[in-house]
């Protein structure tokens, strides 16, 4: 016995305009949210400056180099590390021999700016060469400006923790 099979056929206006407007619209929908969350997540997670002012810092950068290599050639080190109650401790040294007596200050910094700077003075701890700071640092990632000073002497480090 043979059956045959009918094909049934339904009938469609087949892809039509408002079928295109729909496609467009989503597709653009999509693009235009995807721009907005980042967009805002880009305004709120940078402060867009680097620098103050770009000409001057551009002006200074070869006195900051020569800086750089006199402190280097005297073999200034600053080390830090996170304490358990979250305060820095900083060990300074210069060549092989721990630094005291010197004036230590930190600039903390939000690598993304959404928190404020964090000025941090320090005191000096119970060995040689090492500080402690007299404030803790809230948790995250930080970026510290160090600068230490002895006997007319001056020393800048940037270095990074997290907490």
């Amino acid at each position: 016995m043979i059956r045959r099979f009918t094909v049934h056929r339904f009938t469609t206006k087949g892809f039509t305009g408002w079928h295109m407007t729909a496609i467009m619209v989503a597709f653009f929908g999509v693009v235009i949210a995807v721009n907005f969350v980042m967009a805002s997540d880009a305004v709120r997670t940078f402060g867009g400056e680097v620098v103050e002012n770009s000409y001057v810092a551009s002006q200074r950068y070869n006195g900051w180099l020569a800086e750089a290599r006199a402190q280097e050639r005297e073999g200034w080190r600053a080390d830090p590390a996170v304490r358990p109650d979250r305060r820095l401790a900083l060990n300074v040294g210069r060549g092989t021999q721990a630094v005291d007596g010197a004036r230590v200050t930190v600039i903390a910094q939000h690598p993304l700016g959404t928190l404020p700077d964090r000025a941090l003075q320090f005191a000096a701890g119970a060995t040689a060469g090492q500080y402690l700071s007299d404030a803790p640092l809230p948790a995250g990632r930080w970026l510290l400006r160090i600068t230490i000073e002895q006997n007319g002497k001056r020393a800048h480090f940037d270095d990074e923790v997290r907490i």
